[in-house]
This record gives C-alpha cells, structure tokens and sequence, in this order.
C-alpha cells in the first residue's frame, strides 16, 4: 500500500496563494503543522504502522512527515527522495494565481490539473518521474504501507505511472492533492494497482 500526502498549509489565512515549486522552500505554517498532526492522527487511528518513509527534500514536506511519524509507535527514518521534489514552475515560480492565469490561460492549467500535462517552460520532466513512480511500484512489497510526503505537482505523476491507475484517476475531477490531503494506492490480489481513494482529508 502507498499512501501520498501533500504537504499542510505554506499560506496563511487572507493570503493570497502563490504557485511555490522546488526553488522556493516555505515552511508550514501554524496551520500547516495542525493539519500535518490531523494526518498523523488519522492514520494511527486507522491502524497504519509505516514499513517506510519517502520524503521530498523540501522543508515543508520534511515538516509534514515528522509530524505524521511522530505519531507511529516506531517510525521509519525518513528517506530523501529527489523524484517527490515540487516541480519548478519556470517564470511563474512564486507568482499568484491570478498572474499564472493571465499569462498561460485557463485551458493550459486545466490540461495540468486533469492530465499532468505542463506548461511548455515549466521544468518538469513528466518521462523521469513517471519512471520512478513504475520502479517503485515494481520493487518488492514492504512489509507494510509505505508513506510517501510530496508537492501537489509531484504527486501527480503516481496516477499516470500505471494504465490502470490512469483510468480510475479519469474518474476524478483533478489529479491534484489539496494540502494537507491525501491518496491511497493498494495492489489487489492479482498484483493490479487500485486508486483506493484520493484526495480526503482527516
């Protein structure tokens, strides 16, 4: 079992949000940190007990992670891993919403947020990430769910990695995890991966 969680608030309240990628490094907010324990909660209460631990580099995933392991009776050492890193939004790094819109259009972000295709000069490599995501699905099972703490625009890239998981994620009105949210892949019986669910929130 994988279980994907964005990163907890980097905003706060009445401010305006900000596309944030790999080369701007916030940290949680209070509220932030509030919802990254709610995940830690909920998945203690759920009785998950983490064989292991991937986490982007950044400061605000890192944050998020600790909160979550520090609620498991014996938590895995977190593990850097480069391919849940944000991506890098190009010239629309650190620019608000309404400035994306304007410059790329609406058509071009929905075509982002339904089928992880990005902007021209985004910095993305979709063929990478896509290829770690399979290398992951494909090792050896651990010996249990196996948590994976990322970015919005990275964690994508998990649904597109596997046809199958490719069809049930069309059934979703977006790829996107809202922060301090999550999604949870399961292998059945036959090997075949299944989008248990995606998106929730304690």
């Amino acid at each position: 079992m994988f279980v994907l969680v964005r990163h907890g608030n980097t905003f706060e309240a009445g401010t305006s949000p900000r596309r944030i990628g790999a080369r701007t490094d916030l940290p949680l907010t209070a509220a932030g940190i509030g919802q990254a324990r709610a995940l830690g909660t909920h998945f203690a209460h759920r009785g998950m007990v983490f064989a292991q631990a991937l986490v982007s580099p950044l400061l605000r995933t890192r944050q998020t992670a600790a909160e979550i392991l520090a609620q498991q009776a014996l938590p895995p050492d977190p593990t850097d891993a480069q391919f849940l890193r944000e991506i890098d939004h190009g010239p629309d790094e650190n620019q608000t919403e309404d400035a994306v819109r304007k410059r790329l259009g609406a058509e071009a972000l929905l075509a982002w947020d339904t089928c992880g295709q990005p902007p021209a000069d985004w910095i993305v490599d979709p063929e990478a990430r896509i290829a770690a995501w399979r290398a992951l699905f494909a090792a050896p099972p651990a010996k249990g769910p196996i948590l994976l703490v990322t970015s919005n625009g990275a964690a994508r890239f998990a649904l597109l990695a596997d046809l199958g998981l490719r069809e049930q994620a069309a059934l979703h009105a977006t790829l996107k995890l809202p922060t301090g949210g999550y999604g949870v892949i399961a292998r059945r019986a036959d090997s075949a991966l299944h989008l248990a669910c995606w998106g929730e929130r304690p």
